[in-house]
């Protein structure tokens, strides 16, 4: 009885956590031969706090990776307080190595910072890989001090479009059918409803596209299992792609994308989201009925 419960409450939730935690623990010592995405996400993501004008004495990176946003933090002068979270205990050992903060091992489901303790929580490309993204979001909006920032980048709906239809075409041909391979990514518009219900203030959520060029589909393959973001997914198929569907995958790429420069494209959308815990100092939707203003007016007879 108890059995056919947890695999119940397995089915509910779209990724297998531990899979990717064993991935990414994989993944961590070679980490830096495929950690250019990462660290392209993680310039861009730390180069929006220059628009921010305000100070962040305590701030907390969640999901470090092997150290990428710890390393470009270090030498702000107004961070006093810096503290790296992995869920993965070897990426966590790593981005401490390389950066010398203090990191800790954590579930990007279960944060470990006390409510109201950071003024900036940041993460990167991580969050596309929870099962509990509202309740995360939730968390961290509980961590940040009033007026705290959360800024994050996540992978978004369009990320690897096209690897999800070279697969699906090459299962269907070979084996008669598909089972899910790519994992499913949020839209930036449904990003953005989410920070508002986990209660944000002023939240945004926008999206930017890199296109990653590769020689062959198996330079991009081997890339995926490098960054740990190959398939997590509870659903379909717990078996590996057979070698004929993924040699036929690799065809189809090419016949369907390859440039004039013989590479075939790999797209990633970055959606990044900001937003702040709220406070009374920041501005305010007027009440209903409170304008003072006839539209009629300005409109005429």
């Amino acid at each position: 009885m108890s059995t056919s419960s947890t695999n119940t409450d397995l089915d509910r939730q779209p990724f297998n956590r531990e899979l990717l935690r064993r991935r990414r623990d994989r993944a961590a010592t070679d980490f830096a031969g495929h950690d250019f995405l990462i660290a392209e996400a993680a310039a861009r993501l730390v180069d929006r706090l220059d628009d921010i004008s305000r100070p962040f004495a305590d701030v907390g990176v969640m999901g470090s990776h092997t150290g990428q946003v710890g390393q470009l933090l270090q030498n702000r002068p107004d961070i006093e307080r810096l503290v790296q979270s992995d869920f993965s205990a070897n990426m966590a050992a790593e981005a401490a190595a390389t950066t010398g903060l203090p990191t800790l091992v954590a579930d990007e489901e279960a944060l470990p910072w006390a409510d109201e303790s950071l003024d900036l929580l940041i993460s990167n490309l991580v969050l596309h890989g929870v099962n509990d993204l509202p309740g995360s979001l939730i968390q961290a909006n509980r961590c940040l001090k009033p007026d705290g920032v959360f800024l994050a980048s996540m992978f978004g709906g369009t990320t690897l479009q096209e690897l999800r239809e070279v697969l699906l075409a090459a299962e269907i041909e070979t084996a008669g059918g598909a089972s899910p391979r790519v994992s499913p990514m949020a839209d930036v518009r449904d990003l953005g409803n989410l920070l508002q219900r986990a209660g944000f203030a002023l939240p945004v959520a926008d999206a930017e596209i890199i296109t990653v060029r590769y020689e062959t589909p198996f330079k991009l393959f081997d890339d995926l299992r490098g960054m740990a973001e190959s398939n997590a997914l509870n659903a379909g198929s717990k078996t590996f792609l057979r070698r004929d569907t993924l040699a036929r995958a690799a065809e189809i790429y090419q016949q369907r994308y390859v440039g004039d420069d013989g590479r075939i494209p790999a797209t990633f959308e970055i959606v990044t989201l900001t937003a702040w815990a709220p406070h009374e100092s920041q501005p305010k939707p007027l009440r209903p009925g409170s304008a003072t203003t006839n539209l009629a007016d300005f409109l005429g007879d």
